[in-house]
């Protein structure tokens, strides 16, 4: 089932985050900003500035059930991905990645096993999703997995074609 399929909006404005995303080729992530793989954001952004000309772009959504890390508004998370990162693909709306008030997408998403078999639940910020041009998911990745390993930019990689 395509993930385009489940509106979410943007974190600032209004829209459909993944809707604009039709065509492209995603990587998306739940993130936060005092989470100890934050600085992950570093290589995501790279991955956007490297590959966005191919049609690729990262999706950060921002998460606040993992210990609490994602506490700020949605103002304050923009600043600090720009101001320290310099952030430049999408961020979506704040939403729970687990539990009764799970975001559609995410129950979608759960669904899917990563290389090692693992299906459900969210098990922390920075866990990576890649979809393809149709928005299928192709790859699904633990949260400890860097956004630019190898097995990452191969999903990555084959899905742009």
């Amino acid at each position: 089932m395509s993930m385009y399929s489940h509106k979410i909006n943007p974190l600032t404005g209004s829209g459909d985050v993944l809707g604009a995303q039709k065509g492209k080729v995603t990587l998306l992530v739940n993130v936060a900003s005092k989470c100890g793989l934050t600085p992950q954001y570093t290589a995501m952004q790279q991955l956007q500035t490297d590959l966005a000309a191919k049609g690729f772009s990262v999706i950060g959504v921002p998460c606040n059930q993992f210990l609490g890390q994602e506490p700020g508004s949605a103002e304050e998370i923009v600043e600090f991905c720009s101001a320290t990162y310099g952030v430049s693909f999408p961020l979506t709306e704040k939403v729970e990645v687990n539990g009764e008030g799970r975001h559609g997408l995410f129950a979608a998403l759960t669904e899917v096993a990563d290389g090692e078999g693992y299906t459900g639940d969210i098990r922390w910020n920075f866990e990576k999703f890649v979809l393809d041009r149709e928005g299928n998911v192709v790859a699904r990745f633990h949260p400890q997995v860097a956004p630019d390993a190898p097995e990452v930019l191969a999903a990555i990689n084959s899905a742009l074609g």
